[in-house]
C-alpha cells in the first residue's frame, strides 16, 4: 500500500511538471498567423519581472526602440518603434504574445527582432566576429518565462 502511494505521488509530480513545460519555439501554435492564445509556460507572467525585461539592455531592451511613459526613471528611451502607452488596451493578450514572439507575423516589414524564434534566419551569428552561430547553442533572445513576464507588464499599460 505504501509503495502505491509513493508511486502515485511520483506520477502526479511528473504529470504536473509536464503540464507546465515550456513550449519550444518550434512548437508555438499560431492562430490566424498573428495570435498565440496559449501561454508559453502554462502559468501567468510576473509584471514586475516584465519591467526588468523591457528596461534591461541584457534582456529585451524594449526601451531602446519604444517609449514607456510609465517608466520615467528608465533613461534613453527610443522613438524608432511606437510608444507603448495603452498597448494593453489596443491589442489582445494573444496578439501581444504573438508580437513579442515574432512581430514579423503581424508586421512583415518591422525591424523589431523575433524574441522567441530559432529558425528561418539566413545566417544567424555574431556580427562582431563574422562567425556563424553554433546550431547546438543557438537559442531564442528571450526565454518563454521572459516572454510571459513581458506580456504581463504590457497588459498593465492600458492608458
Amino acid at each position: 500500500m505504501k509503495l502505491n502511494a509513493v508511486t502515485g505521488l511520483v506520477a502526479a509530480l511528473v504529470l504536473a511538471g509536464t503540464a507546465y513545460a515550456e513550449t519550444a519555439p518550434a512548437d508555438v501554435v499560431w492562430v490566424d498567423d498573428v495570435q498565440i492564445p496559449e501561454s508559453l509556460t502554462g502559468a501567468p507572467g510576473n509584471a514586475e519581472a516584465g519591467v526588468a525585461v523591457v528596461s534591461s539592455r541584457a534582456q529585451g531592451n524594449c526601451v531602446a526602440c519604444h517609449e514607456f511613459t510609465a517608466l520615467p526613471d528608465v533613461q534613453f528611451q527610443g522613438n524608432i518603434g511606437p510608444a507603448l502607452d495603452g498597448v494593453g488596451s489596443r491589442w489582445s493578450e494573444a496578439e501581444l504574445r504573438g508580437i513579442i514572439v515574432d512581430a514579423k507575423h503581424m508586421f512583415p516589414d518591422t525591424r523589431m527582432p523575433s524574441f522567441y524564434r530559432v529558425d528561418g534566419f539566413i545566417r544567424p551569428g555574431d556580427a562582431f566576429t563574422g562567425r556563424a552561430a553554433d546550431p547546438a547553442t543557438f537559442g531564442p533572445l528571450l526565454t518563454a518565462q521572459q516572454i510571459e513576464d513581458t506580456l504581463a507588464y504590457l497588459m498593465t499599460l492600458t492608458e
